[in-house]
């Protein structure tokens, strides 16, 4: 029922006032916000010129090394997403005096990284701690069957993980990737701390 002093549809005065006076005041403590960050130090990382700061614990892509692989499929065997491939010609042991493994011969040793979730659960069972979360996150390629590294080739190169792409095509622009290239190439290993440790 409308009231005789109003028409029907209207709001009543005290209403449209208030609104008004909520709208504004809604306006000035979004503004006062705005100002308060516009002119605050950017926290906006400037990648790839400038090189992201990763937790000691980050899981990247694997680093692997076949020298100390005994191919006994604990990783395979642990992987939730059965994405690890590994074969050799006979079983496999490490030489005490060498701390190499011995014996048959690592035909194939790949992560199909389509499938990967980073997980970690890989490096755990691993008897002779050969395969390690690396620091890289950029692995793009330009077919399915480029995601599936083949570690066994890239150890034939000296290579401990897959050089990416873009890093690959960007040394030459930026320090820090031509650093990083060098180690990739260099076959060395980036830190460990994302490995799950020993109980």
């Amino acid at each position: 029922m409308t009231s005789p002093t109003r028409p029907a549809g209207t709001a009543p005065r005290n209403d449209y006032w208030r609104d008004i006076y909520r709208a504004i005041r809604s306006l000035i403590t979004g503004m006062r916000l705005t100002l308060r960050y516009m002119f605050s130090r950017s926290i906006t990382v400037h990648y790839p010129f400038e090189r992201l700061a990763f937790a000691p614990r980050y899981r990247g892509i694997h680093e692997f090394e076949a020298d100390k692989c005994i191919a006994c499929n604990m990783c395979a065997k642990a992987c939730p997403v059965d994405c690890i491939y590994i074969d050799a010609t006979a079983p496999r042991k490490i030489d005490q005096k060498t701390g190499k493994a011995s014996g048959g011969e690592l035909l194939r040793f790949a992560i199909d990284y389509q499938k990967c979730m980073f997980c970690g659960l890989c490096t755990e069972p691993c008897p002779t701690d050969c395969i390690h979360m690396g620091k890289l996150h950029d692995l793009s390629a330009y077919s399915r069957q480029d995601m599936v590294v083949e570690f066994t080739e890239l150890d034939r190169k000296g290579q401990r993980t897959p050089l990416p792409l873009w890093i690959d095509r960007n040394a030459g622009q930026i320090p820090w990737v031509a650093s990083e290239r060098d180690r990739i190439l260099r076959g060395e290993l980036a830190t460990k701390a994302a490995d799950t440790p020993a109980v």
